[in-house]
């Protein structure tokens, strides 16, 4: 059984919400706020988190930070009336795998929550433990990356594109092919979350090895090279 927590503090969506995923043969929870949620997540475990960015007391936003500081690495699915890229990156750099603006329709949620869940229920058990190309390392057991033998931390986002990378070195790999095979998310021409995912990688990877290795292939995507 699939498990989702619901966190949104209208209640009248909250139980819509909660309707629609158990009708959809999904086991769910409810919070109203962050406090509560962080109390169900301390106490269950859950396939996925969909969590409204504004609530009461903190934000949906600072409570995924707290997970991810814990080593909480549940995906989490933002929903929020802000439209904004600046609002949309603030999200995915605290951590969050998916986001969907309001108003949205129930199937389209049904969707993200659908291909976020499948990253625990299908994914296949690596046949090696280490990925390695170049100066990079990265131990598939214990998600570390090191880097020229630094250890660098990375948030499930960054990890699972990095990843990416070293399993598919000196090809060039597109837009559309990262927001769907790594994040399993349709690819929205409109957004840049993937530039910026590859800058974060950038700036904490290439600083210890001194020169480029992912590189821009304008209009074609990106390539790990060394």
């Amino acid at each position: 059984m699939v498990r989702v927590l619901v966190i949104e503090d209208e209640v009248k969506l909250a139980q819509t919400l909660q309707k629609g995923l158990q009708e959809n043969g999904y086991e769910v929870e409810v919070a109203y706020n962050a406090e509560a949620a962080a109390l169900l997540v301390n106490d269950q475990i859950f396939s996925v988190i969909v969590s409204d960015v504004i609530l009461p007391g903190d934000s949906g936003i600072d409570l995924l930070r707290k997970l991810r500081a814990q080593g909480n690495t549940t995906p989490v699915l933002l929903l929020t009336a802000l439209g904004q890229i600046e609002d949309k990156e603030m999200g995915f750099v605290a951590g969050a795998d998916d986001y969907l603006p309001k108003p949205f329709e129930f199937r389209e949620l049904l969707f993200r929550v659908k291909a976020l869940s499948r990253r625990i229920t299908t994914s296949p058990q690596p046949v090696l433990d280490l990925l390695r190309y170049d100066l990079l390392e990265l131990n598939l057991a214990t998600k570390e990356l090191f880097v020229s033998g630094n250890r660098i931390t990375l948030t499930p986002r960054e990890y699972g594109l990095m990843e990416y990378f070293l399993r598919h070195p000196e090809r060039v790999i597109s837009k559309k092919e990262i927001a769907e095979r790594v994040w399993d998310i349709h690819f929205d021409t409109g957004t840049n979350v993937v530039e910026v995912y590859v800058n974060f990688l950038r700036k904490k990877i290439e600083k210890h090895l001194g020169k480029r290795v992912l590189h821009t292939q304008f209009g074609n995507g990106y390539m790990l090279r060394g």
